[in-house]
């Protein structure tokens, strides 16, 4: 039990200050860069790990789940990750984390299409929740200072495709695990994102300096590599519904880090937005409970970046 609540614990912090860290990054690297160095230096640090864990359960990853990987690191790295990057550019770090954490219930969504996971009522209510949530955290009639409309549709646009991301994923899953997924999935999106960086003459590795490195390293090994692998070992000795608990604090925790280091405000309406979206996470986290009882150790991956 100790093991679960440290790897929970250091998994939400690490995800609670994502935001707050690639705005920062952001001062010294252009986004399509920075999202492509992210998720390289962070697939490479789950590498030795992913690989392990394919050597111990003895896992076959064939030449087609090596293609649909790729799909999803495209889904993922590329499209998902490039929103989420603009819009943290462009709207508080804060608004930024709070309309991501959304991303779960968009996962179900697209998992009563593309898995045998459908919609019921209590999933439905959580999304129409986490929306209303997410409504009130952009409050287009009254906005705060440092959003913008542009970058609220940024984040929600990336919350909506990483939940594709995630529900895309549920059809491998069970089958090559969460870690190697992730792993290679991250590294194989980064691979599509070098033509793209050439494409639009951006620099692959020209920008990092001394000044900058620190933080580099901080949103690559830190939290996308040992964010990610505390989570899933947090899964690994708990369940999915246990180690979810981590996108349970991260609305509540994240705002709380945006306005200490980079000194945002939130408003009653943001408080009302993080409100919701924190009842809709509860939602969530009972429904992945229920299931995790019907179907004993869950192994259903994480669901947020």
């Amino acid at each position: 039990m100790k093991k679960i609540v440290f790897y929970i614990s250091v998994s939400a912090v690490l995800f609670s200050t994502m935001e707050v860290a690639l705005k920062i990054a952001s001062a010294g690297f252009d986004a399509f860069q920075l999202t492509f160095l992210r998720f390289l230096i962070g697939g490479l640090f789950l590498l030795p790990f992913a690989i392990k864990r394919i050597w111990h359960k003895k896992i076959r990853i064939q030449s087609k789940d090596y293609l649909y990987l790729l799909l999803l690191g495209t889904v993922c790295i590329p499209v998902s990750m490039i929103f989420f990057q603009l819009g943290v550019e462009n709207a508080n770090a804060a608004t930024a984390a709070v309309i991501f954490c959304i991303n779960p219930m968009f996962t179900m969504l697209f998992a009563h299409f593309i898995t045998e996971e459908k919609l019921n009522r209590n999933k439905t209510w959580a999304l129409l929740i986490g929306l209303t949530g997410i409504f009130f955290m952009i409050a287009p009639w009254n906005m705060a200072e440092g959003n913008t409309l542009l970058g609220t549709l940024y984040s929600t646009l990336a919350a909506l495709l990483f939940g594709l991301y995630s529900a895309l994923g549920r059809r491998t899953i069970h089958r090559i695990g969460g870690l190697p997924q992730t792993s290679i999935s991250f590294l194989l999106g980064s691979l599509v994102m070098v033509p793209i960086l050439l494409l639009l003459d951006k620099p692959l590795f020209a920008s990092i300096a001394w000044d900058n490195l620190a933080i580099l390293l901080y949103v690559g090994i830190l939290v996308t590599g040992v964010g990610y692998l505390t989570y899933f070992m947090a899964m690994e000795h708990g369940d999915a519904a246990t180690a979810s608990i981590v996108f349970f604090i991260k609305p509540g925790l994240a705002p709380l880090v945006a306005m200490v280091i980079l000194k945002e405000t939130l408003t009653l309406n943001s408080l009302l937005g993080i409100a919701l979206v924190f009842v809709s996470s509860y939602i969530n986290l009972r429904e992945q409970g229920l299931k995790s009882r019907q179907k004993g150790r869950s192994k259903i991956p994480y669901e947020h970046s």
